[in-house]
C-alpha cells in the first residue's frame, strides 16, 4: 500500500489513524462506499497486535446467544449494544468468508479461522484496500491537533501537518501490550481537549500473590487445571496460571474486573479457588477420610481426591493444613488466595478505561469535535477473552465507518 495522503490528485475524505482491527475493518466499510481513505499507523507495519493475538488461533468472535454475548461487556453493554446487533459474531464471520477466510466454532463455543492464524486474514483484508486505492503511511505518530484544526505528527523525517479532511477517525488502542503500538500516548491531546476519559488500568491480566519462596520455585510456570474461581459473586470455570509472583489465565481474567474493584477498595483481594468442582464437598470429604496407612498426605490427597502436586501445594499457601477430613475438604473446595496487586498494562491482553460515553454521540462521533470519531479500545469499555474483545473493536470500527458515511452523505459540502 502506497505512503501517499491522496488517491491520485483526489484528496483523501477520511483520515484514519490507527491501522489495528478497527482502524482496517472502518477503512474497508469506508472505501467499499467509494470514499477515498488514507490510514496512518505509528509502528513499521499494521496490526501487529492483532498478529500476536493470532499466535494463540486468533479468537474472532464467540457463538452463544446474543443476551448472554452481551451480557460479558458488563456496565458497557447497553451503549455497546447497537454497534455488536449491527455487526454480530455472525457478520464477522461472513465479513472473513468474504475475505476468502473460513472459519470454525470450537467445542468452548469460540470462534477462529481455519487456518488457526491471524496473517492470512490481515494479508487478504490489506490486499483488498490496496485494490481500492486505500493508502497507508506508517511511522507516524499523531501529536494532536494545531489552533487551525490541521493534524500534527511526529514522523521519521520530523514534525509533519496534514490538513483537516472531511472526517477523521481515531483508532489508536488503549494501552496495554504497549511494545506492540497502543500506549496510551494520545491520552495528552485529548486531556487538552477537555474531553473526559477514564483512566487505564489492566484488563485480562494477572495478579500478585505472595508466595513463598519454596512455592514460587517449584510450581512457577504451573497450571491449574478444571477449576473454579470465584471473586465476589462471581465464579468461572476454567484453567489458570502459576507464576513466580502471581496468577493469571483465562479463568482469572474472566474475574478481573472484579477483583480489580476490590483491590482498589480495600488494596487487597481474595480469590475463592475450588481445587475439585466436580465433586460435592460430602463426596470429597468421604474420598480423604479413608485410611490412608503408611501413605504420606501428599500422596493419600492425590490418590483420593485427584490432586496434582501444584494443588496440594497450594493447601500448604493458604496456611497451616487443616487437622481434620472434614476441614481438608472445605479448604479443597475454597481455597482462598490473598491477591495482592495487578500485573502491569505491559502484561494486560487488553485495558479497561479510555474515553467516556457520554463524549460520544451514537455514531461514535466527539461531541466536542465534529467530523471527528472514535472506535476501538480508546472508548472506555471492557471484556474478557474468548472472542469479545474483536468483536467490540471490530464492530466499533463499523459503527464509527456508518456514521462517517452518513456525516458526509448529509452534508457534502459543509463536511470539507
Amino acid at each position: 500500500m502506497s505512503a501517499a495522503a491522496t488517491n491520485g490528485s483526489r484528496p483523501a475524505d477520511v483520515l484514519i489513524i490507527g491501522a489495528g482491527p478497527s482502524g482496517l475493518i472502518a477503512a474497508d466499510a469506508l472505501s467499499e462506499q467509494g470514499l477515498t481513505v488514507h490510514l496512518i499507523e505509528r509502528m513499521p507495519s499494521p496490526a501487529r497486535k492483532l498478529l500476536m493475538a493470532g499466535r494463540g488461533g486468533l479468537n474472532l468472535t464467540h457463538s452463544e446467544a446474543a443476551e448472554a454475548f452481551l451480557a460479558r461487556y458488563r456496565e458497557a453493554a447497553p451503549v455497546l449494544r447497537t454497534a455488536i446487533e449491527a455487526f454480530s459474531p455472525g457478520d464477522l464471520r461472513a465479513w472473513c468468508e468474504g475475505l476468502g477466510i473460513s472459519t470454525f466454532t470450537g467445542s468452548s463455543g469460540r470462534v477462529f479461522p481455519t487456518a488457526m492464524k491471524a496473517s492470512p486474514l490481515l494479508r487478504a483484508l490489506l490486499a483488498r484496500l490496496t485494490a481500492r486505492g486505500v493508502s497507508l503511511t506508517t511511522r507516524w505518530s499523531w501529536r494532536g491537533f494545531d489552533e487551525d484544526g490541521a493534524l500534527r505528527f511526529d514522523t521519521p523525517d520530523g514534525p509533519q501537518t496534514l490538513p483537516r479532511p472531511r472526517a477523521v477517525l481515531l483508532a489508536l488502542g488503549g494501552a496495554s501490550w504497549p511494545r506492540l503500538g497502543s500506549d496510551g500516548g494520545w491520552t495528552g491531546e485529548i486531556d487538552r481537549l477537555g474531553i473526559a476519559r477514564r483512566a487505564f488500568m489492566p484488563a485480562n491480566g494477572g495478579f500478585t500473590v505472595n508466595w513463598s519462596e519454596t512455592f514460587a520455585a517449584r510450581h512457577a510456570g504451573t497450571p491449574l487445571k478444571r477449576v473454579a474461581l470465584t471473586a465476589g459473586e462471581h465464579q468461572v470455570r476454567g484453567e489458570a496460571m502459576i507464576t513466580a509472583s502471581g496468577i493469571e489465565g483465562g479463568a482469572v481474567y474472566a474475574l478481573s474486573a472484579e477483583i480489580r474493584a476490590e483491590l482498589q477498595r480495600s488494596g487487597q483481594a481474595v480469590l475463592t479457588v475450588d481445587l475439585r468442582p466436580d465433586l460435592e464437598l460430602a463426596a470429597l470429604t468421604s474420598r480423604i477420610s479413608a485410611p490412608r496407612g503408611k501413605r504420606s498426605l501428599s500422596t493419600h490427597l492425590r490418590k483420593t481426591a485427584g490432586l496434582p502436586p501444584v494443588a496440594i501445594a497450594l493447601l500448604s499457601e493458604a496456611g497451616p493444613r487443616p487437622a481434620t477430613p472434614e476441614e481438608l475438604a472445605a479448604r479443597i473446595k475454597a481455597l482462598p488466595l490473598t491477591l495482592t496487586g495487578s500485573f502491569g498494562l505491559e502484561r494486560a491482553i487488553s485495558s479497561a478505561g479510555g474515553i467516556a460515553w457520554e463524549e460520544l454521540d451514537a455514531d461514535f462521533m466527539l461531541k466536542r469535535l465534529p467530523g471527528v470519531f472514535v472506535a476501538g479500545e480508546m472508548i472506555d469499555w471492557e471484556a474478557p477473552t474468548g472472542g469479545y474483545l474483536l468483536q467490540a473493536c471490530f464492530a466499533t470500527g463499523r459503527t464509527a465507518a456508518a456514521g462517517i458515511t452518513k456525516r458526509l452523505a448529509i452534508a457534502p459540502e459543509e463536511t470539507r
